[in-house]
């Protein structure tokens, strides 16, 4: 799933799309950005670090080193923790714990808009695609979170939309 994301994270961000991408490890999880002129990068976050950078906008990385520690800890929360939930248990677990820590804040690092929206946005979309509108509910500041992101201009892209809310139709009786 890494390299279709890198793929659309270069669109968002404006690059030419020309990377070459390969993957390695378990399953072929990891990807790796091929380099013309120097070493291969190896990791999710590392090349979507170096593609922000790359694309001159290192606001997505955090203003502050405080912003940046934040961005680069839900970068390894992403690695770590969504891309491997083993059971439904722990994909409830974790969405607890976003639904908790997205209370107060409008993106992951509070009010700024940053690269661990994007790569968290990637990789909730499939488990938030399996969800039903009612446990999507039980989860309201995550999907409110998503509703959000996937909106934002350029991000979503391929990804098909998730529904939050059915409207009921009611007969208009008076």
């Amino acid at each position: 799933m890494a390299v279709p994301e890198l793929c659309a994270l270069e669109k968002s961000l404006g690059l030419r799309q020309g990377h070459k991408y390969s993957s390695q490890g378990d399953n072929g999880t990891v990807p790796v950005l091929q380099s013309n002129n120097g070493p291969s990068l190896v990791g999710l976050a590392t090349i979507a670090a170096h593609l922000v950078k790359q694309a001159k906008k290192e606001q997505l990385l955090g203003s502050s080193a405080e912003e940046k520690a934040i961005v680069h800890q839900w970068l390894e929360y992403r690695v770590t923790r969504v891309d491997k939930p083993s059971s439904k248990e722990d994909i409830c677990t974790m969405l607890k714990d976003l639904n908790l820590y997205l209370e107060d804040k409008v993106y992951f690092v509070g009010m700024r808009f940053t690269l661990a929206d994007i790569l968290m946005y990637y990789g909730l979309h499939p488990i938030m695609a399996t969800l039903s509108i009612q446990e999507k509910e039980k989860y309201e500041n995550v999907s409110r979170w998503f509703c959000h992101i996937q909106n934002y201009p350029g991000i979503r892209q391929h990804l098909p939309n998730i529904v939050f809310i059915k409207n009921r139709l009611y007969n208009n009786m008076h």
